[in-house]
């Protein structure tokens, strides 16, 4: 089993937020670019971070903001913006089991309890992490490398 790829990617947009200085414009084009991808899915997964409350979006080319510190911002908060959505869960169970089978009829009882216990191990470390941490990982912002591939991403200098 394989989670989607909009957590990974969620972070890389958090991420990236937090790195740039307030002069530069983040828009998805720019957030595309750092992730190599096409912006329509950068605004989709912005769609999931905004409704979970974690970002500002403003209209246009207008440009995405954080909605509290990057410190204030675990793994955990975007773990559930963008994988808990529509009531998913992290495990599923197969609805449809044979009830005449002994295992087939208790499979889904006897596992739950340990998804679940597993389930509560991963949030708990998701929940240790915050964007500023990892932030912290990547070399500075560096203008000329931007200015170079996107001029039009800088508000001003």
């Amino acid at each position: 089993m394989q989670l989607s790829s909009r957590f990974p990617v969620a972070v890389q947009i958090l991420i990236i937020i937090a790195w740039c200085p307030e002069d530069v414009k983040i828009t998805s084009e720019l957030m595309a670019r750092s992730v190599n991808t096409n912006p329509a899915l950068i605004r989709r997964i912005l769609g999931y971070l905004k409704n979970a409350g974690l970002v500002n979006v403003a209209a246009g080319t207008g440009g995405t903001t954080l909605t509290r510190d990057a410190e204030k911002i675990t793994l955990l908060d975007i773990y559930r913006a963008v994988e808990l959505t529509n009531q998913s869960r992290l495990f599923g169970l197969h609805e449809t089991t044979n009830s005449e089978c002994p295992i087939g009829r208790n499979i889904n009882e006897v596992l739950t309890p340990h998804l679940e216990q597993a389930r509560m191990a991963l949030e708990a470390s998701l929940e240790e992490v915050t964007i500023e941490q990892l932030k912290k990982e990547f070399p500075p912002f560096n203008l000329a490398f931007w200015k170079n591939i996107m001029p039009s991403a800088i508000n001003r200098l």
